[in-house]
């Protein structure tokens, strides 16, 4: 499998939010959650002068663009290419060219090797989140997602749940 990269997509002003949510809901249905890892649209925080009064505001850094990180293939750019509000990939012809990592870091998102203290089969124990409190033991570590899946009895059965390395410790 070819490493994800950051690409971007031009989507009509002002629907940034709703093609996230359209391709997320998307990723979901069609199980490519290891193929499109995230969808971001930039948010910058600005103060804005209303009625006198100074107020923080989110604002788009980009309005009509959304960035994507994944693994650029046949399935996930007809997948993207093809989701309601998006007009097309930002690069020559149909061709989608991913971003550098200079032009990355004024957004604020770097590619960091992240150092984890467990491994595939050590027991851990959730610390926050809808699992809080429940142990269980790893059976995947996604370290791009920043996640492990973990086995929890639900039911009397096995079933697997992936949670944020944030809301784990080891048992």
């Amino acid at each position: 499998m070819s490493e994800a990269k950051w690409y971007v997509v031009h989507t009509y002003s002002g629907y940034e939010n709703k093609v996230k949510a359209n391709i997320e809901k998307t990723i979901e249905n069609r199980h490519l959650e290891d193929q499109i890892l995230e969808v971001r649209v930039p948010l910058q925080e600005v103060v804005e002068m209303r009625n006198g009064a100074a107020k923080q505001v989110q604002k788009k850094m980009f309005p009509g663009y959304v960035l994507l990180n994944m693994v650029m293939n046949d399935d996930t750019w007809y997948v993207v290419r093809n989701t309601r509000g998006v007009t097309g990939f930002v690069g020559p012809g149909s061709k989608p060219v991913p971003l550098t990592e200079e032009e990355m870091l004024p957004l604020g998102i770097k590619a960091e090797d992240i150092q984890v203290d467990f491994a595939e089969g050590d027991m851990v124990v959730v610390t926050g989140g809808a699992w809080k409190d429940t142990a269980g033991v790893i059976t995947a570590i996604n370290t791009q997602k920043q996640t492990v899946t973990i086995n929890v009895e639900l039911f009397g059965r096995e079933t697997p749940v992936e949670i944020s390395f944030a809301e784990i410790k080891k048992a």
